[in-house]
């Protein structure tokens, strides 16, 4: 596609981890790159985890990525297999197994169905032709409704990035499944400390259900091929890029009919600010609310009551909001909840707290709780 980087290669492929279709993305750069990467803090987090943090972060050339099996809690066996996975990709990159970084997403507790993956793996002809993104960001869903996939220019150069995530996302130091590629020239330190701050403001500041996946994983490769770009432009595409993913994989949450945006300020700082709003997305009673167009403010101001070690909050001090229109502290009249019914009925819905402490600041997404999110959920591995 036209204004998506230079020089990166791929493929996509059915290894038979889905009824039809491609479940395999690989996607790398054919030189020299940078890298960064995060990746869950989950205890009980998966091989292609384990083995891709293992590895020089900065040093990565490409991406392998597996859906619909996260090849979580599968022991020596899953270990093994996703070495073998990854050797494979690698053999296909034509680099070293240690420049793959190994992803995977899906059921857990269940093995890779080997022979019929080896076997469509070895179909696979070098050389591989130009990456085709949108047919990677398929390749990578699970219950995804719809492709995530933004790309950004930044002066010569582009960023695409493509992700994943509909549920289990509680992201804690890392994203989903996230994966930006670019051909701007960008020094290993630098792009390790633009992406960090990027991702604490984008996928760390969304949560659909409290639940910390077992493979969260985000990376981003830089093979320099159009040049030194402006780092501060560059940061600001790469959060623009970003920051549409969130909202997208916010929107489209397991069962969702609404996107969820809690704009905390006013806050000590900025760390407490996203503690509130993330104890207001995540409080399913709020979801609830939202979701059934109810301008039930106590519901929101439980939840922030929740943050009980934070002694400075105090309730004579905060303003709560929705869309603008302050619902606390003040009357709230028959004509105002008319319209705040309305408002709410929308498929965006922001919700507006003001502490009073100091100016720290955060912005969290979430959706809403339907009968959708239960039945997905209830129903997975059946």
């Amino acid at each position: 596609m036209e204004n998506e980087p230079q020089g990166f290669m791929g493929c996509t492929q059915g290894l038979g981890l889905r009824d039809g279709g491609d479940d395999f993305a690989l996607v790398y750069a054919d030189g020299s790159t940078t890298s960064a990467a995060m990746f869950t803090q989950s205890r009980f987090a998966g091989p292609s985890v384990t083995l891709s943090r293992g590895e020089d972060l900065a040093a990565f050339r490409g991406v392998a990525v597996l859906s619909k099996n996260a090849n979580v809690a599968t022991g020596a066996e899953g270990a093994d297999n996703a070495v073998e996975v990854r050797r494979r990709a690698a053999t296909l990159a034509g680099c070293e197994p240690r420049q793959i970084l190994i992803a995977s997403t899906g059921v857990i507790g269940v093995q890779y169905p080997m022979p019929v993956m080896r076997e469509r793996l070895d179909r696979i002809q070098r050389p591989l032709p130009a990456a085709d993104f949108a047919a990677a960001a398929r390749a990578i869903m699970t219950t995804d409704t719809v492709t995530k996939i933004q790309t950004r220019p930044c002066g010569p150069a582009s960023i695409t990035g493509i992700a994943k995530g509909v549920g289990m996302i509680e992201p804690n130091m890392a994203t989903m499944l996230c994966f930006f590629f670019t051909d701007a020239e960008v020094p290993a330190p630098e792009l390790k400390a633009i992406f960090a701050r990027v991702v604490e403001r984008t996928f760390n500041a969304v949560s659909i259900d409290t639940d910390t996946s077992t493979s969260d994983t985000a990376c981003i490769i830089a093979n320099g091929l159009a040049g030194p770009v402006d780092l501060v432009e560059f940061e600001r595409a790469l959060y623009d890029a970003a920051l549409a993913l969130v909202r997208s994989i916010a929107a489209d949450g397991e069962g969702a009919s609404k996107l969820i945006e809690v704009r905390v300020t006013g806050a000590r700082d900025d760390a407490q600010a996203k503690r509130v709003g993330k104890t207001v997305v995540n409080s399913p009673l709020v979801k609830t609310a939202i979701h059934g167009a109810d301008p039930n403010w106590g519901r929101i101001t439980m939840a922030i009551g929740k943050c009980e070690d934070d002694l400075d909050v105090v309730p004579e001090k905060v303003e709560i909001g929705f869309g603008g229109t302050t619902v606390y502290p003040r009357e709230v009249d028959a004509g105002v909840l008319q319209n705040l019914r309305k408002y709410l009925s929308g498929s965006e819905v922001i919700i507006n707290i003001a502490l009073g402490i100091a100016d720290g600041a955060f912005v969290v997404y979430g959706c809403d709780l339907t009968e959708g999110y239960i039945r997905t959920n209830a129903d997975y591995t059946t």
